[in-house]
C-alpha cells in the first residue's frame, strides 16, 4: 500500500481509470475448449469436467433432485435461517425493481410496452477459492422474479451449501461443471444441458473469456473481473474504512482497494489499520501489496472527480456525496453500510460491473432477465395526424416504399 497526493495521485487515478478488462493470453486455449464442447457435446464436457472440475468418472453431470433435496434437509439451521433472510431481502428488492407493462393513449394513437421474461438462463456459481453460495441467490432470484421458466445452474464441485440454497429456491437443474466448458455447454447445448438464452454470473479469467467468445450466439450479463472497492471519506472511522477495503481485497490477489480522502492524517490511520486487519489474511495481504492505494486529494471536488473517474464496482460515501456519484456498480452510504451487507443480505445484487464498466451500466438486476417490447396501435385518424412527417422523412432517406405504405392507407382512411 502507498499514500500518494498531488501529481502522483492524479497520474495514479488516470492509470486506474484506463485499466479496462485485462488482456490475457487465454483466447486460444479457451477457443479450443468452447469449440470442442460445441462440436462434441457431453463427451468433451465430461473430459474437461473430470480433468478440472473434480467430476468422478461415472458421476452424472447433473445433480439429482434427490441429492439437492437431501442437501436442503441436512442444512445447518443457522445457515438456513441466514439464507432465508437474505433470499427474502433479495426477492423483495427484485420485486421493487421489476419493470411493468403499460399503455398510454393520445389522439388516435395507443403506445406502450410489454415486459416478457427470457425463456431460459444459465447461472454460473463459482466454486474455486470460495464457493459462493450467495451468488446462487443473486443470480437465481432475479430470474425467478422476472418469470424465467428454465433456470440452469452450473458450478464446479458444488458445495453442500450451494445445493441446499438450490433446494431452498426450488432450483431443479444443477450441473457439476465450471470454467469455459460450462459456458460453452450453456451457450450451445449438449446432450445433457439444454442451451439457454442468456448466461449470468461471475467467474475466473477462463469463464470471462468464454462468455466474451459466445456473446454473439448467447446473451451475457457482462464481463466481470476482479473485485473493486473504493471508499471516499474525509472524517470516517478508520476501522470501518479499513475493514471494508480488506474485506473486498480478500476476494482475489488481483482485487483493487482504494481510499480517497482530503485528509493525510486519516489516510495514514486507515493504512495502519488495513495492515493490522490483513495480518492473518494472505489473499488480502497480497491484494493490498499489489494494488492497495490511498489517494489524498486537494479538495472535496477533486476527490469526487477521482471517484467517478475510477467507476468502481463498490463505493462507500457520505450522504452528502450521493448526488455527485455518477459511475459506480453499487453505492454504500454512511458508516454502517458495510459493503459486505450488499455482498450477502441487504437486497441489491452483488454481481456488479468491474474494470470501469460502471461508466455505462449498473449491476445485475431483474431487467437482465426480461425483454421490454414496444407496442403501438394507430387509428386511421392517428396515422393521418403524423403521415406528412413520415412521408417527408422517408423521402429524405430515399425510401419511397416507406412513404407509399403510409400514403396507401391514408387514401382509404
Amino acid at each position: 500500500m502507498r499514500i500518494v497526493s498531488g501529481r502522483v495521485a492524479a497520474a495514479e487515478v488516470e492509470r486506474l481509470a484506463a485499466r479496462g478488462a485485462q488482456a490475457t493470453d487465454l483466447e486460444q486455449p479457451v477457443r479450443r475448449i468452447v469449440n470442442d464442447v460445441r462440436r462434441s457435446g457431453d463427451r468433451a464436457l465430461r473430459r474437461y469436467a473430470e480433468r478440472w472440475d473434480g467430476l468422478a468418472r461415472n458421476q452424472p453431470l447433473r445433480v439429482s433432485e434427490a441429492e439437492i433435496a437431501a442437501a436442503g434437509q441436512a442444512l445447518n439451521p443457522q445457515l438456513g435461517t441466514s439464507l432465508r433472510q437474505a433470499a427474502g431481502n433479495i426477492r423483495r428488492f427484485c420485486e421493487w425493481q421489476k419493470p411493468h407493462t403499460w399503455t398510454r393513449k393520445r389522439v388516435g394513437i395507443s403506445l406502450g410496452q410489454l415486459v416478457r421474461p427470457l425463456e431460459s438462463v444459465g447461472c454460473y456459481v463459482p466454486g474455486g477459492r470460495y464457493p459462493l453460495v450467495s451468488t446462487l441467490l443473486m443470480t437465481v432470484i432475479p430470474a425467478q422474479v422476472a418469470g424465467v421458466k428454465d433456470i440452469r445452474v452450473v458450478s464446479p464441485k458444488p458445495s453442500s451449501a450451494v445445493l441446499a440454497a438450490a433446494a431452498l429456491l426450488g432450483v431443479e437443474e444443477v450441473y457439476r461443471v465450471g470454467g469455459a466448458q460450462a459456458v460453452a455447454a450453456l451457450a450451445y447445448g449438449t446432450q445433457s444441458i439444454a442451451r439457454v438464452d442468456k448466461i449470468v454470473g461471475p467467474g475466473n479469467a477462463y469463464v470471462t473469456a468464454a462468455k466474451k467468445m459466445v456473446s454473439f450466439d448467447c446473451g451475457i450479463d457482462f464481463l466481470a473481473g476482479p473485485t473493486e472497492a473504493v471508499v471516499l471519506s474525509d472524517s470516517g472511522v478508520p476501522e470501518f474504512i479499513a475493514a471494508d477495503l480488506v474485506a473486498q481485497a480478500e476476494h482475489d490477489p488481483e482485487a483493487l482497494a482504494v481510499f480517497i480522502t482530503t485528509s493525510r492524517k486519516l489516510a495514514s490511520a486507515v493504512a495502519r489499520t488495513m495492515e493490522h486487519l490483513a495480518e492473518r489474511n494472505p489473499t488480502a495481504q497480497e491484494s493490498l501489496r499489489r494494488s492497495g492505494t490511498l489517494l489524498v486529494a486537494s479538495s472535496r471536488e477533486q476527490a469526487r472527480e477521482w471517484a467517478n473517474r475510477l467507476a468502481p464496482e463498490h463505493i462507500t460515501v457520505g450522504a452528502e456525496d450521493v448526488p455527485f456519484v455518477q459511475n459506480a456498480g453499487s453505492v454504500f452510504v454512511g458508516d454502517y453500510s458495510a459493503q459486505a451487507a450488499g455482498d450477502y443480505a441487504s437486497g441489491p445484487n452483488h454481481v456488479l460491473p468491474t474494470s470501469g464498466l460502471a461508466r455505462f451500466r449498473g449491476g445485475l438486476s431483474v431487467m437482465d432477465f426480461v425483454k421490454v417490447i414496444t407496442v403501438q396501435e394507430l387509428s386511421a385518424g392517428g396515422l393521418r395526424g403524423i403521415s406528412s412527417a413520415i412521408e417527408c422523412l422517408a423521402r429524405s432517406e430515399g425510401l419511397q416504399g416507406h412513404a407509399e405504405s403510409v400514403r396507401v392507407r391514408c387514401k382509404h382512411a
